[in-house]
């Protein structure tokens, strides 16, 4: 191994030699490692450090010892080589000052060069900027690894993570980002994190916004969560306008105020497109999916198209309407790809009615540690970039535009598919005159929200003004 300065004439020397050496010996192999002039203390002193050696100048000179193992065999710099090949090989170099010098130049900017193709192609290689808001929660912990092991955005494309919390989970942002260094994953660019709040959402490609509020409304009312929630927008959503991309993506995930964190990113920033903003409600499809199967004594993956419709983590309504089970062990056979309708197979409609629609099911996903809501958000993501399954219902909170019957204006929960690239709603879907009048119910709460908050939003602005 022949390590040197880019511009050392006596690295010149030795690499000549070495060249000869391999080019005429049969078993003789060269590893050329070459540092710019400014880099080379540093790099000779690690190296050094790392193998108990001591050596001053450049070059430095050892042989690996690929047949036996271990550390390499140090041999020193050039004239110890020199004297190496001539002991060895009967061989030594009679190269002139004046063409080392020479060949020390022509290396130095070959050098150059080369650096800077490497860095023209890093700079094409353009890794997706992802910001993670409150990102000492446990759910933040649990998402990582699913974003960086290639499966949401693909095999070839690299992500870099960004960690966005107060100064008080620094030593928290420290340890998560420790840990997902050790992972060593191919596609984790970089990792890193960010206690101040003018630096956020730099050239961000999406925000993943997971930000709560600690419910106890014996000490607080409604409206001062809402105001929480709306101070919190307030913040963000001026910062994304500023400085993220254009076409950024923001998610509202997390326990409380789902919808609310969506509407409320619209409203302080109304340059960030509408259809680039949604609320997670895959948890709870998730969740009721896995009562279902285990009702059914079946495989949750098999349960398609149950419906989260309304306020995600307020009052909702789980829609079992077109809901479809695949491979379900049953009197009726057919192939793989045959669906049962679910509610001709579940007979015990009181068990829907009570254990199915009751406070159980809000318990499973409110005090979920992390692993769900996580892999909700990474699911939501991967269908918005490769597309979701062909036919297959996703229930996503969107800004409503009448659809449904649904009023305008309101973050919404309601059936989508996801292709290239974008959203759609799935209007073709028909609702029973029951349902049409629960998602009026459902709407009518989210409206009385938007109120508060909009309320909250005239007040300061009017004591902004005073």
């Amino acid at each position: 191994v022949f390590t040197g300065k880019a511009n050392c004439p006596y690295y010149a020397k030795a690499e000549q030699l070495a060249d000869y050496l391999q080019a005429n010996l049969p078993d003789f192999r060269v590893h050329k490692i070459v540092q710019h002039p400014d880099k080379w203390e540093q790099w000779l002193h690690d190296i050094c450090e790392m193998n108990g050696w001591e050596h001053k100048r450049s070059p430095i000179i050892w042989r690996e010892l690929l047949d036996r193992g271990g550390k390499g065999l140090l041999v020193g710099g050039v004239n110890d080589f020199l004297e190496y090949a001539q002991h060895y090989y009967g061989i030594t170099s009679m190269m002139l000052s004046e063409e080392m010098l020479d060949i020390a130049e022509e290396n130095l900017q070959a050098h150059i060069e080369i650096e800077k193709e490497e860095e023209e192609i890093k700079s094409l290689i353009k890794p997706l900027q992802i910001w993670i808001t409150s990102a000492s929660a446990p759910m933040c912990y649990q998402l990582i690894p699913l974003l960086a092991n290639g499966e949401v955005f693909g095999m070839t494309t690299e992500i870099s993570i960004h960690l966005l919390d107060t100064d008080q989970f620094k030593e928290v942002l420290c340890g998560i980002i420790m840990e997902a260094e050790d992972m060593a994953f191919p596609l984790l660019r970089s990792i890193s994190k960010h206690t101040e709040i003018d630096e956020a959402f730099i050239q961000a490609d999406i925000v993943i916004v997971l930000d709560d509020v600690l419910l106890n409304h014996e000490v607080q009312s409604l409206e001062n969560y809402i105001r929480e929630v709306s101070e919190i927008c307030q913040v963000y959503a001026p910062l994304i306008e500023k400085n993220a991309k254009s076409e950024v993506r923001v998610i509202s995930s997390g326990k409380t105020f789902v919808n609310l964190k969506a509407l409320m990113i619209m409203t302080y920033g109304p340059s960030i497109k509408p259809e680039n903003v949604i609320a997670i409600a895959t948890s709870w499809e998730s969740a009721a999916k896995a009562m279902l199967a285990r009702k059914l004594n079946m495989n949750a993956a098999g349960v398609k198209d149950v419906i989260v419709w309304g306020n995600i983590t307020g009052c909702n309504y789980i829609d079992l309407s077109h809901a479809k089970l695949y491979g379900y062990d049953c009197a009726i056979w057919g192939p793989a790809n045959f669906p049962h309708p679910l509610l001709n197979m579940i007979y015990d409609s009181k068990w829907i009615h009570s254990e199915f629609l009751s406070a159980q099911l809000n318990s499973r996903v409110c005090n979920c540690v992390g692993m769900l809501p996580a892999h909700a958000i990474a699911t939501v993501l991967r269908y918005w970039y490769h597309g979701s399954p062909p036919g297959e219902i996703v229930s996503v909170g969107i800004l409503t535009k009448g659809q449904f019957c649904i009023p305008e204006g309101i973050v919404f929960s309601m059936p989508v598919r996801f292709q290239n690239g974008n959203w759609e709603v799935m209007t073709e879907l028909e609702i029973n005159e029951m349902t049409q009048e629960v998602l009026g119910r459902l709407a009518h709460e989210l409206i009385q929200e938007k109120l508060v908050a909009l309320k909250e939003i005239k007040e300061l602005h009017t004591y902004g003004a005073d």
